[in-house]
């Protein structure tokens, strides 16, 4: 009888359970992953691989303070001394960001002075003068605390009124943003202007911008996370504060004159200020000269056959050289404007397709990649003492989504 082995049973691999996909918050559709994630752990989840980490973190900083300057070394001193003052006896963990857009006088210098006497002024020193706009968003990129306060250097803006925005800040606001009651200082040339400028853009842009405001405001946290996503170039800064929405509060203040120095708005620069802003948030200049384009071709035609029918009715052509050439003229004149107007539209558009950084970074004492800012070989430096042969930072530049 022939002896076989028994048989053994062929191995059975453990089940694995089927994978289960992520829960979908009630509201959202489940072709949505990313809004999933990005209401998860915040905006910053579509930027950076650690910003999931970065989101839940708690905040060590409770107040940040942007300061924008441009060559505003004679105001440094008595700005820091109302700053200080008023966030001494606010008793909250605070930073001071100064963003030096380029200056070309001992700004910089000074700014090192005070940080060795409080750390917690921290400077980012930009390559070259890139304009306030960009300044001012360098300066929220760098910001990592709850609520972010941008405010001007040369005191227009009374540090003392912080105070008044943190407390509708803790009412619930996301955006409270300080109206000025008046304008102290300021030519009445210069009031006419800005009270026109408000007028025109209420009606052109379809977001609502209040009147008489300017960059001094409180954002908080994820208005700033908000605006970080934002990549465009061409930057019209109180639009962008209005355009992401949340809930917002105005508190009233009576703006006082320059402290020191002189102004470098001029009226050329708040020209070309104006029609960015009109431009950044509106298409109806386009608009406006197309329906001046369909009125004069409307009237063109009924003049023509003004012309045929009388010249067919009497035999005679209208004399008149000098006439026509004004028509020409003045037909000319319009179509030039209506290419400029064209032209603004167009080369915004080409500035946003070159896909350049916003800004470069040329030093920067006492910052950190933590608001979400992307840095390359960034200057840390506690000492303030220069390295040498350190590469130029180059700082933030946000991609086309």
């Amino acid at each position: 009888m022939e002896l076989y082995p028994p048989e053994v049973p062929p191995e059975v691999p453990p089940e694995v359970p089927p994978e289960v996909p992520p829960e979908v918050p009630p509201g959202v559709p489940p072709e949505a992953p990313s809004q999933v994630l990005l209401d998860e752990v915040g905006p910053f989840s579509l930027l950076e691989p650690n910003a999931a980490a970065n989101a839940a973190a708690p905040t060590a900083i409770n107040i940040s303070i942007v300061v924008p300057l441009y060559c505003e070394a004679d105001n440094i001193d008595h700005l820091f001394e109302r700053l200080e003052a008023v966030l001494s006896r606010l008793s909250r963990p605070y930073e001071i960001i100064c963003v030096d857009d380029g200056s070309h006088d001992d700004t910089v210098q000074r700014l090192k002075t005070h940080r060795q006497r409080n750390p917690r002024i921290k400077i980012v020193v930009l390559s070259r003068n890139f304009g306030k706009e960009l300044a001012l968003t360098a300066g929220i990129d760098y910001a990592c605390g709850a609520a972010v306060i941008p405010i001007d250097a040369d005191l227009q803006d009374p540090p003392e009124l912080i105070e008044a925005l943190i407390a509708k800040w803790c009412e619930g606001y996301d955006v409270v943003y300080a109206r000025r009651r008046s304008r102290q200082g300021e030519t009445w040339l210069k009031r006419a202007t800005a009270n026109s400028f408000y007028r025109v853009i209420e009606q052109v842009s379809k977001v609502p911008i209040p009147r008489d405001t300017g960059d001094f405001r409180l954002l908080d946290q994820r208005v700033v996370n908000v605006l970080k996503l934002l990549p465009e170039r061409t930057r019209f800064m109180k639009g962008l504060f209005a355009w992401v929405g949340y809930r917002q509060a105005e508190v009233l203040y009576d703006r006082e004159p320059r402290y020191s120095g002189e102004t470098k708005w001029n009226y050329w620069r708040l020209w070309n200020f104006a029609i960015d802003g009109i431009v950044s948030f509106s298409v109806a200049p386009l608009r406006i000269w197309s329906y001046v384009g369909i009125s004069f071709a409307a009237i063109s035609l009924l003049y023509g056959a003004f012309l045929l029918i009388r010249t067919l009715l009497s035999g005679n052509d209208v004399p008149g050289y000098a006439s026509l050439m004004v028509a020409i003229l003045f037909l000319g004149g319009i179509q030039m404007i209506s290419l400029g107007v064209l032209g603004e539209y167009l080369g915004r558009v080409y500035e946003e397709v070159k896909g350049r950084p916003l800004y470069l970074v040329r030093d920067a004492y006492g910052v950190s990649d933590q608001g979400g800012t992307s840095l390359v070989g960034s200057r840390e430096d506690q000492s303030l003492t220069k390295i040498p042969d350190t590469p130029a930072t180059v700082c933030f530049s946000k991609s086309h989504m």
